[in-house]
């Protein structure tokens, strides 16, 4: 079921966004090579209970299987839901993807950033451009009355533009009250049942783009999803508000 948000529900995840936004850009600057993913995590933790949040990805999942962090950090050929660790050092020339989700006054953000680790290779930086313009494709489509495949036509159609492929197992979401919420969005064209946008519901947009085929494998450790092919990958994610002339971004600061 999908859930239109009240004016006050919106506007605490107003204030929790931008909160999230400064807590990214906060860890966006300890992407560095030598750092490693176990301190960024320590620091993401330390900001959104400092900030009066809750990282609502710690602990989330089936039980005797939940994630055990804050933030997930993916590196390179990783598209989602990596593991931070001590032992996983960041180097020069890697892509560094942070996924992150608060829980803020009774309601919830998510978003996610890549970051280069010093200088990068022009394929890393390529994609890199080009998920980030991808979503904000996307984002011009999203307004009250508008088709939800139609967002996915647009993220897809500016992959394919780039010579990148869009990961089809993994999409976004609804967000808010919870983490997960209808519906569910692809970044790519389908033939799903046409979901026709309404004022006030709230979303988690976020294209995850790969350099070789859209195919993607899972990990040993059961969270980390990665390319099949082990070439590289990128994401970016916003939660926005649809309102009556177009989107309200509320996790950009």
């Amino acid at each position: 079921m999908i859930i239109i948000k009240s004016k006050k529900e919106i506007e605490l995840m107003r204030e929790g966004g931008q909160l999230l936004g400064q807590i990214m850009e906060r860890l966006g600057e300890i992407i560095v090579p030598g750092q490693n993913t176990f301190e960024i995590n320590k620091l993401a933790r330390k900001l959104v209970f400092d900030s009066g949040g809750f990282p609502i990805f710690e602990g989330y999942g089936e039980p005797g299987n939940t994630f055990p962090a804050a933030v997930c950090t993916s590196i390179n050929n990783e598209i989602v839901h990596g593991i931070p660790k001590k032992s996983r050092i960041i180097r020069e020339g890697d892509l560094v993807k942070l996924d992150i989700g608060m829980k803020y006054k009774g309601m919830i953000t998510d978003m996610a950033r890549t970051f280069p680790a010093g200088k990068i290779g022009s394929e890393a930086q390529e994609i890199l451009d080009a998920t980030k313009k991808c979503l904000d494709e996307g984002i011009k489509i999203i307004k009250s009355g508008a088709k939800l495949t139609d967002y996915g036509k647009a993220v897809e159609s500016c992959a394919k533009a780039h010579g990148f492929s869009v990961v089809r197992d993994l999409v976004g979401h609804g967000v808010g009250r919870e983490l997960h919420e209808d519906p569910q969005i692809p970044n790519y064209l389908t033939h799903m049942r046409e979901i026709v946008l309404q004022e006030g519901m709230t979303l988690a947009l976020e294209p995850m783009i790969n350099a070789g085929t859209h195919y993607i494998k899972i990990m040993k450790d059961g969270w980390t999803y990665a390319t099949k092919d082990g070439k590289l990958s990128a994401h970016f994610e916003d939660t926005v508000v649809v309102t009556k002339n177009g989107v309200e971004i509320l996790t950009r600061v």
